[in-house]
């Protein structure tokens, strides 16, 4: 049986990839049109394109995605979206899940460097270089910028894939550090099946069925000062692993 599905999985995936690329090439013109709007009003349009083109890939690949909410979502309301990465379609699940008509996302620089894709990635996101201090710093700034133009951001605490054994990878103060300067309460948000749709080992992992985004309460940042953001990581950290091994998620072998 494992010999035939490997053929289907193959034909799948490269199914899968085929229509990815040609909705991108198909939103590809009116995103350049967009990049003369400006970076907040091009932006925000590149999003709304983005978002369509994430509702099609997935509905034509067999995902079948679900939110769910602890507390509901304030549409008229900033936060700091901050999720757990554990899989590539964690990336356009963010557009599924979130359906604010403003966000932006800080997004890892080196996806820029890829054909295309890289160019709408880059002009609809915020690119940071952790390798380098000054452009850390520089991303940091841009993230409180748009927060403080009325636009919500989505950051990844733990930096990059979580190929251990637990929950969750250690989180970095980013995220943290600008909800107490900016006084913006943090949404956690699970991606409870990115995993089992498709690990981050390999992009033939990929294949169909049900996606869930569990949105938790939001964590209010009010009064906190810079002296509290290891408390604050530590809280919501200790919080996102509870949810995470009270749904069972299937990566965690290690639940200490």
């Amino acid at each position: 049986m494992k010999f035939l599905l490997n053929p289907l999985r193959l034909i799948y995936c490269l199914y899968a990839f085929l229509i990815f690329v040609t909705l991108m090439l198909l939103i590809f013109p009116l995103v350049l049109i967009a990049t003369f709007r400006g970076k907040m009003r091009g932006g925000n349009f590149i999003y709304k394109l983005c978002r369509v083109w994430a509702n099609v890939w997935l509905f034509m690949i067999g995902i079948r995605h679900k939110n769910f909410f602890e507390e509901t979502v304030d549409r008229n309301k900033q936060y700091i979206f901050i999720a757990n990465h554990i899989s590539y379609l964690d990336i356009p699940l963010i557009l599924k899940a979130v359906r604010f008509n403003t966000l932006r996302v800080l997004g890892k620089h080196e996806m820029k460097r890829v054909p295309i894709f890289g160019y709408i990635y880059r002009n609809s996101a915020i690119m940071v270089d952790r390798s380098s201090p000054d452009q850390r710093s520089k991303s940091v700034r841009q993230l409180k910028s748009v927060l403080n133009k009325g636009v919500s951001i989505f950051v990844y605490p733990e930096g990059t894939f979580n190929e251990t054994n637990y929950s969750l990878k250690d989180f970095y103060d980013g995220a943290f550090r600008i909800a107490i300067e900016t006084q913006t309460p943090i949404k956690p948000i699970l991606f409870l099946d990115t995993y089992d749709r498709m690990r981050y080992e390999s992009v033939f992992s990929l294949n169909p069925g049900r996606s869930r985004a569990l949105f938790m309460d939001e964590i209010n940042v009010e009064g906190l000062t810079l002296r509290d953001v290891q408390q604050l990581k530590e809280t919501v950290y200790n919080k996102m692993q509870e949810v995470l091994i009270e749904n069972n998620a299937t990566w965690i072998k290690n639940k200490n």
